[in-house]
């Protein structure tokens, strides 16, 4: 049954139960390796570059609809089967796109990207710009015409830009005018920089294309269709690459098994497409059911309810930091359109599900997800509820408990999130692989308790990563750019438990003798640096930092308020500008 049909034959609420929570069938048979099938990629730069075989973890397709064909194309297949008068995307002003409108306007990229600017299957394609039906029109080219899309934020900084391409030997570039200036610093060698949109000048317009469909090149399902790029604890951004057969698998888990979309529904929400918890709801999703999407370049909880109420959206992708923030604007707005609100990117307090409950009678879909997975592979809904967990493993994903030498934990024990299912972790040319990949499982860094009843609850994070808002922080990143400032001899980047964020990032800094202790200088220095979001929002000036004999910073001295010694530390509260989505 097409996963269109908004009567599919599997229930949202009766497929998420905890009987499907582990082990289950063996795994149904699928290529594991990167040389399972012929690959249309001319530029094998990214395929060559996956972790050896061995190293990858073990997937598993025991749904149906999870066994793909060969050759596949997830371009084709998410814009093939919808009638082309049907509404796709949609802007805040009331400009919609039908379907057909959109095939249109793809094919007349994927034309010009292969005609005019050179673009071969395998290329590595940059897309960089705000939230709007341009971005994902390019999106969809970029993998229509065979080649892999780098989806990276518009607020990323000339560095990291610059080492992403490095990492990912990016060639190309499609990039909205007005956010163009950081990725022309970043004066990468060889990149070709194509700008569209904006106010600025429209490069990819004025190039001469055809009017007549695009061929969609005949991609294997497992050739790379997307390197998406997470920070890590080393501060060294992570390139995650997937497939073709990817982008599909968590439309056809999460979003038909959890979620429920419907051909009439309209998606919106505040995670920019950069972040894949965006690119699925509101490009994959919405397009896997046929239904349209309204994408928004401003969407913070101010941004949010307005939009809501006027464009009549049902269904609603966001963090637990804005639905706490739009609370106390309800009574302002109509939001009876909604019928599903999905919540992922930092643990969904308990209290704030019951806040949104009492006020909107809607049941909140909790969620875990990663980068390195796609999307999310935890969660319930409706009835299956229970505040205060994440869920249970969603149809086509296992996960368990397990301590550090990959044992399995009773319940009720803390220890490992362990996961594995269609979608698994493969690091483009990374060691850390070995770390996130064990024996078949991958170790998603969460710390979980799994109760009797099958739920997973969150516990912590199990290493560095500080998730403010929805954004995920390496405190090593953020050092090492506070290294670069001249007044600087060392720092310390932590999170901070805090009621409306989750975590704040908290920076500890060593100066130099006599400089001045000028939050506003070192804060003014990281925004040329690093997106606005990674900003630590509060500094902490002291004479040392607290490290064991052998020299070991003791971070977790630094995350207990009672470590500070008043007499050496002067603390600023510095408000970093909101980053999308942290209105």
């Amino acid at each position: 049954m097409d996963p269109r049909d908004a009567t599919s034959a599997t229930s949202p609420t009766s497929a998420t139960s905890p009987t499907s929570a582990t082990d289950t069938a063996d795994p149904a048979p699928a290529p594991t390796s990167a040389e399972a099938t012929r690959t249309a990629h001319v530029d094998t730069f990214a395929r060559d570059h996956l972790p050896p075989p061995e190293l990858w973890p073990e997937l598993r397709f025991d749904l149906p609809e999870l066994r793909y064909p060969e050759r596949l194309n997830a371009a084709v297949e998410l814009l093939a089967r919808t009638a082309p008068e049907r509404p796709a995307f949609r802007t805040a002003d009331g400009e919609v796109w039908t379907y057909g409108q959109l095939r249109a306007r793809v094919d007349r990229i994927a034309h010009a990207l292969t005609s005019h600017l050179g673009v071969v299957p395998g290329n590595r394609v940059l897309l960089r710009g705000p939230t709007t039906p341009r971005l994902a029109a390019c999106w969809l080219a970029v993998l229509k015409a065979g080649a892999v899309a780098v989806t990276v934020l518009a607020q990323q900084r000339a560095h990291e830009l610059r080492t992403m391409c490095e990492i990912a030997r990016v060639s190309h570039a499609l990039c909205d005018a007005r956010v163009a200036d950081d990725l022309v610093k970043a004066d990468v060698p060889g990149l070709r920089l194509t700008t569209y949109g904006g106010d600025g000048p429209d490069d990819l317009s004025r190039l001469p294309t055809s009017e007549e469909p695009y061929a969609p090149v005949d991609t294997a399902a497992d050739d790379v269709a997307l390197i998406a790029f997470t920070s890590g604890t080393t501060g060294r951004p992570k390139g995650c690459v997937h497939f073709h057969r990817d982008l599909l698998a968590i439309a056809d888990t999460f979003s038909r098994h959890v979620l429920g979309p419907r051909p009439d529904d309209v998606f919106a929400g505040s995670p920019p497409l950069g972040f894949t918890f965006g690119l699925g709801g509101l490009v994959i999703f919405p397009l896997r059911a046929g239904a349209s999407a309204l994408l928004l370049e401003q969407a913070g909880p101010r941004q949010l309810l307005p939009a809501i109420a006027a464009h009549r959206v049902s269904v609603l992708f966001t963090a637990p930091t804005a639905y706490r923030a739009m609370l106390d604007e309800l009574d302002g707005y109509d939001i009876t359109s909604l019928r599903r609100c999905v919540s992922a990117g930092e643990n969904l307090p308990a209290a704030t599900w019951r806040a949104w409950h009492e006020r909107t009678g809607l049941r909140v879909i909790n969620g875990i997800g990663a980068t390195e997975l796609l999307h999310i592979f935890i969660s319930a809904a409706d009835g299956l509820i229970r505040p205060g967990t994440t869920g249970v493993p969603v149809p086509g994903w296992q996960a368990r408990i397990q301590d550090a030498d990959g044992r399995p934990l009773p319940d009720g024990e803390p220890g490992l999130l362990a996961v594995r299912g269609p979608v698994g972790c493969r690091y483009l040319a990374d060691p850390r692989q070995r770390q996130y990949v064990r024996g078949g499982w991958n170790i998603t860094g969460d710390t979980y308790v799994r109760g009797s009843d099958g739920y997973f609850r969150y516990v912590a994070r199990a290493d560095d990563m500080i998730i403010s808002a929805g954004y995920n922080i390496a405190g090593p990143e953020v050092e090492d750019a506070l290294l670069r400032h001249p007044d600087v001899i060392e720092t310390a980047v932590v999170g901070r438990p805090d009621p409306t964020r989750g975590q704040i990032a908290v920076a500890y800094t060593v100066l130099r003798a006599g400089a001045s202790r000028d939050p506003e200088a070192l804060r003014a220095f990281l925004l040329a640096e690093l997106a606005p979001y990674k900003c630590p929002r509060e500094f902490l000036f002291v004479d040392a930092l607290p490290r064991t004999a052998t020299g070991k910073l003791q971070r977790f001295r630094l995350r207990m308020e009672e470590s500070a010694d008043e007499s050496t530390v002067e603390s600023t509260d510095v408000k970093s500008a909101p980053a999308d989505g942290d209105g």
